[in-house]
C-alpha cells in the first residue's frame, strides 16, 4: 500500500512546501506551515467531465435580479444587492460587527418574504435568538441552524431551498472527510469550495463570515479570496462607533464603493450624511485642527485631522499617529522642518484622525502638515476652510483626483474657503473662495 504523501501549506499566504519549514519563504512568518495529506491523483482514464465548450457569442445572458438587503449602505457596496448564486465573504476583526450586519441583513430579507437559513457554527440557536430580540429585528421567517458539519449544512440547504444562506463563520465549520480540525488551511479551503459548488448549482446566495489576523489579513489560506465572488472588509475601531464596509473584490460590480455605519445598542445604523457626523463635535478656531475632504470609494467625506505638538524631555522625540501611517507622519515632519523652517526635532508630534477613520490617500498630506504647524505655533488656521493636496519631498504641493466632488461636499456643509494645489486651479469651477498653492511654504503663509 502506497504511503500517503504530505505537503505543508502556510496559513497566512498559502505557500506550499514539500517539507516542514520553521519560517515561510513566501511571507516570512514563523511557525505558519500546516501539514496536509495529498490525495492520490486520479488515473487518466478515470477523468470525465460534463462541461461543453461554447462560443461566447452563443451564451445567453439573463438580466441580474439582485436581492436587496434592506440596508442601502450595504447594497451600495455590493453594487446594487446580492446576485443569486454568489459566494460572498465578509471579514473583519472580532467584535467589529460582522455577525450583527449579517443577522440584520438576514432578518430584513426574511421580512420581505425571502427564505433565509442562518447557520450558526459558533453560537447556539438560543444565543442568536437573544441577540436578534435585543436588536429588535423581525425574525418571523428566519430559520437558524446551529451546526458546524459542512455535510449537514449542505443537506439542510438542499432540503429547504433558501434564497440566502449565512454561515458564521467559515473558520469554525469542518469537512468530516478531512482529518484536520476546523480552521486549518485544508478545512477552510475545502469548506469554501463546497459552499461555492452548492451556490452555483442551486442559484443560492451564500454569505460567509471570516476572521482576520492581528496584521489585518484574512485568516486562512489566500486561495479563499480567490474562490469567493465578493470580498468585503468591515473596518473601524471596535471601541468607537463608526464602521466602514469596504469591497476589495466584486465580480458583479465595482470595488470603489464604501458603506458607512454607526454602531448603536440597536445594531448598525446607516449613515446617509457621514461628513456631518464626523464634524459634529469639531472645535472652531482651535490650533492643530484642520478639515480634509477625502474620498472613500466614489463618496467624498469631510474628516477632521488633529495634531498636538509639545516639547519632549527625551533625546528622541515621539511620532505617534492614529488613523494615518506612522512612516508617513515621520516623512511629513521631515519635510516640514526642512522646507517650512518649523523646528520639530526636539518636539513630540501626535496626529489623530477624528471619528476612527483611517486616511490612506496622499490628498490628506497638506492638511496633516498644516495641522502640525498650526499646533506647533499655537495659531489656528485663518477662516473656516478645507485643505487638500499631496506633499512631495521637495515641499511641493501636487494635484489630487476628484477635486470638484470634494469641494462640492465641502460647500454643501457650509465651508466657503479651500486650499488646493495650484495645478488644479485653472479648470476648477466652484462657488468657494479657492486659494491655490504650489508649495507647503505658500500654504503656511496663506493660512498661518
Amino acid at each position: 500500500m502506497a504511503k500517503d504523501r504530505m505537503r505543508f501549506i502556510c496559513a497566512v499566504c498559502g505557500y506550499e512546501s514539500p517539507k516542514w519549514l520553521g519560517r515561510c519563504p513566501g511571507c516570512e512568518t514563523w511557525n505558519s506551515l500546516e501539514a496536509e495529506r495529498v490525495a492520490p491523483a486520479p488515473r487518466a482514464g478515470a477523468i470525465t467531465s460534463s462541461a461543453q465548450a461554447e462560443k461566447i457569442e452563443d451564451i445567453e445572458i439573463k438580466e441580474e435580479i439582485r436581492l436587496q438587503t434592506g440596508m442601502q449602505e450595504a447594497d451600495r457596496v455590493l453594487g446594487g444587492g446580492l446576485v443569486p448564486g454568489t459566494l460572498v465573504l465578509l471579514a473583519g476583526e472580532p467584535g467589529i460587527g460582522k455577525s450583527t450586519l449579517l443577522l440584520q441583513s438576514a432578518a430584513l430579507l426574511s421580512r420581505r418574504g425571502k427564505r433565509v437559513l442562518y447557520v450558526s457554527a459558533e453560537e447556539s440557536a438560543k444565543q442568536v435568538a437573544i441577540r436578534a430580540r435585543r436588536l429588535g429585528l423581525p425574525t418571523s421567517g428566519l430559520v437558524v441552524l446551529p451546526e458546524n458539519n459542512v455535510e449537514s449544512i449542505l443537506a439542510a440547504v438542499l432540503n429547504q431551498h433558501p434564497d440566502l444562506v449565512v454561515v458564521d463563520s467559515i473558520q469554525t465549520v469542518y469537512v468530516p472527510d478531512l482529518g484536520s480540525g476546523p480552521g486549518t488551511v485544508s478545512q477552510v479551503r475545502d469548506a469554501a469550495t463546497c459552499f461555492m459548488k452548492v451556490a452555483k448549482a442551486n442559484e443560492v446566495t451564500v454569505l460567509l463570515c471570516g476572521q482576520v489576523t492581528k496584521e489585518g489579513f484574512l485568516a486562512g489560506p489566500k486561495v479563499l479570496e480567490h474562490i469567493v465572488d465578493v470580498v468585503l472588509y468591515m473596518e473601524g475601531d471596535s471601541y468607537g462607533t463608526y464602521r466602514l464596509l469596504r469591497c476589495t473584490k466584486n465580480r458583479y460590480g465595482s470595488t470603489n464603493e464604501v458603506g458607512v455605519f454607526e454602531m448603536t445598542d440597536k445594531g448598525l445604523k446607516e449613515m446617509r450624511n457621514p461628513s456631518e457626523c464626523f464634524l459634529a463635535q469639531r472645535p472652531k478656531q482651535t490650533p492643530g485642527s484642520v478639515v480634509v475632504p477625502c474620498v472613500e470609494g466614489t463618496r467624498p467625506l469631510l474628516v477632521e485631522v488633529q495634531a498636538l505638538v509639545g516639547t519632549t524631555p527625551f533625546p528622541s522625540p515621539r511620532r505617534t499617529a492614529t488613523g494615518i501611517d506612522q512612516a508617513r507622519l515621520a516623512v511629513l515632519c521631515a519635510v516640514i522642518e526642512r522646507k517650512a523652517g518649523v523646528l520639530l526635532s526636539n518636539r513630540d508630534v501626535y496626529v489623530k484622525v477624528a471619528g476612527g477613520l483611517r486616511l490612506v490617500e496622499p490628498a490628506a498630506d497638506l492638511g496633516i502638515a498644516l495641522a502640525i504647524i498650526s499646533s506647533s505655533q499655537d495659531r489656528p488656521l485663518k477662516g473656516d476652510c478645507v485643505v487638500l493636496g499631496e506633499v512631495g519631498l521637495a515641499g511641493e504641493v501636487r494635484s489630487v483626483t476628484r477635486l470638484q466632488h470634494r469641494l462640492a461636499e465641502a460647500s454643501r456643509l457650509g465651508f466657503r474657503t479651500a486650499v488646493v494645489p495650484r495645478r488644479d486651479y485653472d479648470n476648477l469651477v466652484t462657488g468657494m473662495a479657492v486659494i491655490p498653492v504650489a508649495s507647503i511654504l505658500e500654504a503656511l503663509e496663506a493660512l498661518i
